[in-house]
């Protein structure tokens, strides 16, 4: 059986992002929307989502790159000098596993988010994080200690098969990086697992984020496996002032229209797969 979940990230960032995932919802493959609780525009997406009956929402964790939901007074070892995350994210990484003073403060900024979202109101579809930042071990055990009290029933696997689709063959440096984190990834499913969560079994959108347009996806439906894969993108209507400079490169409305496009929306029903959110697996 086949089961496809399509994803947009960074829902709530910018009204250019809400417009585009109420858009790609109602018109295109759209089924899934991961939501920053803490981003400009999050109270506007949370009232969208509200008519947009099937829409699978889901909390997406930021702890790098970033906005906190608490003041900066009560995690300052979280946050720069500008209240926000740090953007260097092997720092960030090192300091969340190694300083226990920063691992209390991260906890009591994830339960916030979790906390922040329940107050929206939505079912609380799945949870990953931003930068898939969720792989750290730290984290992870957040995410399940924290996420068992809100109800968290599903968490993203950011395993992206080594080779994509459309005949494109990983460079050696792909090869290495991908063979590093195999390991990791065996665990990190493991222990979801063991919690009782589900998961995807393949996610494709990581090397080509910021670039998943139509032929890329259309590749990916022509030889779509069986189990569960995610899609994820940034669809946007445009660019919007704000953009982190890692995403200043990003074709948000390219990602958009992919979503829409007439040829995608027939390859995905070709593919024989089930339109679905983590709740439908």
């Amino acid at each position: 059986m086949k089961q496809l979940i399509v994803t947009a990230d960074d829902y709530g960032r910018s009204t250019a992002v809400n417009d585009a995932v109420e858009e790609a919802f109602t018109n295109g493959i759209l089924t899934s929307a991961s939501l920053m609780v803490g981003a400009d525009a999050a109270d506007d997406a949370v009232a969208r989502a509200r008519q947009l009956d099937g829409l699978g929402v889901g909390l997406h964790l930021v702890v790098v790159c970033g906005k906190p939901v608490l003041p900066a007074s009560e995690i300052p070892d979280l946050v720069a000098g500008n209240g926000e995350f740090d953007t260097n994210l092997v720092r960030s990484g090192f300091r969340y596993f190694f300083l226990p003073k920063v691992r209390r403060q991260l906890a009591r900024e994830i339960r916030a988010q979790f906390e922040a979202f329940e107050r929206s109101g939505l079912e609380l579809d799945h949870v990953n994080a931003h930068n898939h930042m969720h792989l750290h071990p730290t984290i992870l055990s957040h995410i399940i200690r924290i996420g068992s009290e809100f109800g968290v029933s599903a968490v993203r696997v950011p395993h992206e098969p080594v080779d994509l689709p459309g005949g494109r063959r990983a460079t050696v440096g792909e090869r290495i990086g991908t063979a590093c984190l195999r390991v990791w990834i065996g665990l990190m499913r493991f222990r979801l697992r063991r919690a009782g969560l589900k998961t995807n079994d393949r996610l494709y959108g990581i090397r080509d984020s910021g670039a998943m347009t139509g032929d890329r996806i259309l590749d990916m439906l022509q030889s779509l496996p069986n189990g569960v894969t995610e899609i994820f993108s940034h669809p946007a209507r445009g660019a919007w002032d704000g953009v982190e400079a890692a995403a200043a490169h990003y074709r948000f409305e390219d990602e958009f229209q992919a979503l829409i496009d007439t040829n995608v929306k027939a390859a995905a029903a070709a593919a024989g797969a089930s339109l679905v959110s983590f709740k439908d697996i």
